[in-house]
């Protein structure tokens, strides 16, 4: 298990960052494009110091992680008592997964056009967006963590007198809280996808996609390479220092994810 900062790792990290950084580099002036179609790395980090000494990364980054909190607040909510239910009790299952078979292979974005048709242009629609998106990772999550709990420490629980909110708080919850914790890093990601396509499309006021929106409509190819940027760089923060602790304190501690290359480096 992790124990503090680890400069291996550290290494291995920023080794992958500069060759990604170095076939950018090579590809950008190689000739194949303009540079103001692909420029170079010292061009797009002049613009990521100019967004950030500006505001503008940062007041619109702010807009779009409150659309996807909001959002996968909301679809937690509906997901574990779903998926719970589902796992716990067969006629649910027989309804449910029917319908999420039917409805996860359906883009988040192709929703995007009938929710500015329902609910018009702004964060409402961004919003659902990103709920559609979110949703599906979890509720199957909680529903396999909740089917792979160890059917023995159910029994066990259930002699010793648990009633059923004792048994999902000692057992259920902490045994499927290594899927749900996995269900959490897809739903992140697939939440960044819905609102930045929301974004795109529903066209709010502020938002990571509306800066990307804005610099296509002028060719801005430095402006959208550092907006994307910036995004990776969220979901590197988001897993080190987010996901990874969360681990760490919780299904790390009590021994269920050794062997788990996230607790190692």
């Amino acid at each position: 298990m992790r124990k503090g900062f680890s400069w291996v790792a550290f290494a291995r990290g920023a080794a992958g960052v500069a060759a990604l950084l170095a076939v950018w580099e090579v590809f950008a002036r190689s000739g194949m494009y303009s540079t103001a179609m692909t420029p170079p790395i010292e061009s797009v980090g002049r613009v990521i110091w100019s967004m950030l000494a500006d505001g503008t990364f940062v007041k619109n980054a702010l807009a779009t992680l409150a659309r996807v909190f909001i959002g996968l607040g909301i679809s937690f909510a509906i997901a574990v008592p779903l998926g719970v239910l589902m796992a716990r009790h067969w006629v649910a299952e027989r309804i449910f997964l029917p319908v999420l078979s039917v409805l996860l292979p359906i883009p988040s974005l192709a929703w995007v056009p009938l929710f500015i048709l329902w609910f018009g242009i702004g964060n409402l629609a961004t919003i659902l967006v990103v709920i559609y998106a979110s949703i599906f990772p979890l509720v199957y999550s909680v529903w396999t963590g909740v089917r792979a709990v160890n059917p023995i420490w159910l029994r066990a629980a259930t002699v010793m007198g648990a009633d059923e909110t004792t048994l999902f708080r000692k057992v259920i919850w902490p045994g499927a809280l290594p899927y749900i914790i996995t269900g959490l890093r897809l739903s992140f990601g697939r939440a960044f996808i819905g609102v930045i396509g929301g974004e795109l499309l529903a066209s709010p006021k502020l938002g990571l996609g509306e800066i990307i929106f804005n610099a296509a409509e002028f060719l801005d190819a430095g402006t959208m390479l550092a907006t994307l940027v910036g995004i990776g760089v969220i979901g590197v923060i988001f897993e080190r220092f987010v996901f990874q602790p969360l681990e760490r304190v919780t299904v790390g501690r009590w021994g269920m994810v050794t062997g788990t290359q996230s607790l190692k480096n």
